[in-house]
């Protein structure tokens, strides 16, 4: 070990107070100095979504008055969730210009910044129209659904040099910090195999029957909605209930996957798997959904030079019963990472019997507990604390102009492993990617929808 256990606590506890201010080591007395702090930044939400409006929005307002942020504008293509955007704003005593589309948002609206929350697929197009607008980003993940977008995402934030933070709030939590703080000061040893799962019961998830009953095609904008999709004639239920239905999202991977294979990237320095197996089906809930109710994929990351050494990742998910519920759990020889209790154990690790038997010496971890996730607020907003963080965070870098804790690299990575997934459950085949073209590849070809 070298570092003890109080010196490692200490650092953690430094790191949770330095992600309280968005991980750029300001503290709020000093971060009034920072040039143009005093100007107010303007914000539009592009896309009235349930993420947007249960989450987003609230973790932001939490913030805003400290860091001089303002919500000014929305838009969304249809006409009811303006509606709803300008009561939703309005009983929090906030007056918002409504606009029917992005074109006409970054025409007339007086913005900044925008909070992107639309459909999956959208993610990356739409941060490509608000780069090249000029606007700092807030978009949520999955960042791309296809590595034609992915490339194409990246490759316009980068052009442009935009502050651009991919939703992935772990990377915002304290826990999540000190963890890979642990793993990469070498304290843990190397990572031997990764197992995650994401497991709900809910025959409604990602169900709108309601709004698909009620909704008209003439209330909104269908060809706007399918941007670089293959057309096809108005279909409520992908317009609303998206995430089942592929190419609009990949279900799974995008959705839950994204956010814990982050993790997998950010802790082992990997930017994606050396290859990826995986299968799954629709067992059980039979409602003309095309994305899959159970899944399990196999990854295999490391060195690509060395296919000889690495580990294994698996993950698995399913919606037909929540046995197990979400873990993430991280092995080496000597114990056990564990992000769900955050606890760190020699659970598993290589006990003195075994050793000797072997000549060699027990390795075992101590027991040690991962901080809490810091609340930087008292109000009750209704929202994670991580969630506040990563908001805060990317505020703060919109002002300090640094890069922020996931930037849009790290919706690239994840973005690359969802759509190895996706190659792999729709192909059948095994799949690799190839770094010289940056394609994903099943069979020996590259995968396209």
């Amino acid at each position: 070990m070298q570092t003890s256990r109080r010196e490692f606590v200490k650092k953690a506890a430094l790191g949770a107070a330095g992600i309280t201010v968005g991980g750029l080591g300001f503290s709020a007395k000093s971060y009034g100095n920072i040039i143009g702090s005093n100007d107010r930044v303007n914000v539009g939400i592009v896309g009235f979504s349930d993420r947007t409006r249960s989450s987003l929005i609230d973790a932001m307002l939490s913030q805003s008055a400290d860091l001089n942020f303002a919500i000014t504008a929305v838009s969304d293509i249809w006409n009811r969730r303006r509606d709803e955007a300008k009561s939703f704003m309005a009983e929090r005593n906030i007056d918002v210009e409504l606009y029917r589309n992005n074109e006409e948002l970054y025409e007339k609206g007086n913005v900044d910044a925008v909070i992107i929350g639309t459909a999956d697929f959208q993610h990356a197009l739409h941060t490509i129209e608000a780069v090249e607008a000029g606007k700092d980003v807030f978009v949520e993940k999955p960042f791309a659904e296809t590595m034609e977008d992915n490339r194409k995402g990246r490759a316009a934030v980068e052009r442009t040099g935009k502050i651009v933070t991919i939703g992935s709030q772990r990377r915002s939590g304290a826990n999540y910090h000190a963890a890979n703080e642990f793993i990469r000061s070498g304290q843990f040893g190397d990572i031997v195999m990764v197992e995650m799962t994401w497991n709900v019961n809910q025959p409604g998830r990602w169900r709108r029957p309601a709004l698909v009953a009620g909704i008209r095609e003439r209330d909104t904008d269908w060809k706007r909605y399918l941007m670089n999709r293959p057309w096809e004639p108005w279909d409520p239920r992908k317009y609303l209930e998206y995430r089942l239905f592929w190419p609009y999202s990949s279900g799974i991977p995008g959705q839950w996957m994204a956010h814990q294979i982050d993790t997998v990237h950010w802790f082992s320095g990997y930017d994606h798997p050396r290859s990826v197996a995986a299968n799954g089906g629709i067992y059980l809930w039979k409602d003309g959904r095309e994305n899959f109710d159970t899944m399990t994929a196999v990854f295999d990351y490391g060195p690509k030079d060395d296919p000889s050494t690495g580990f294994q990742v698996v993950y698995s998910s399913r919606f037909t019963n929540s046995a197990g519920g979400v873990k993430e759990l991280y092995y080496s020889n000597g114990g056990t990472l564990n992000l769900d209790t955050n606890k760190i154990s020699p659970h598993g690790g290589l006990t003195e019997n075994h050793a000797r038997a072997m000549n060699m010496e027990p390795n075992l971890l101590p027991e040690m507990d991962l901080p809490d996730v810091a609340a930087v607020t008292e109000a009750d907003i209704g929202t994670a604390d991580m969630t506040v963080n990563h908001m805060r965070n990317w505020m703060e870098c919109v002002r300090s102009r640094r890069e922020p804790n996931a930037p849009v690299k790290s919706g690239y990575d994840h973005s690359v492993a969802n759509i190895m997934v996706t190659a792999a459950l729709r192909t059948g085949q095994f799949v690799t990617f190839d770094e010289k073209t940056q394609e994903v590849m099943a069979g020996g070809r590259p995968f396209k929808y």
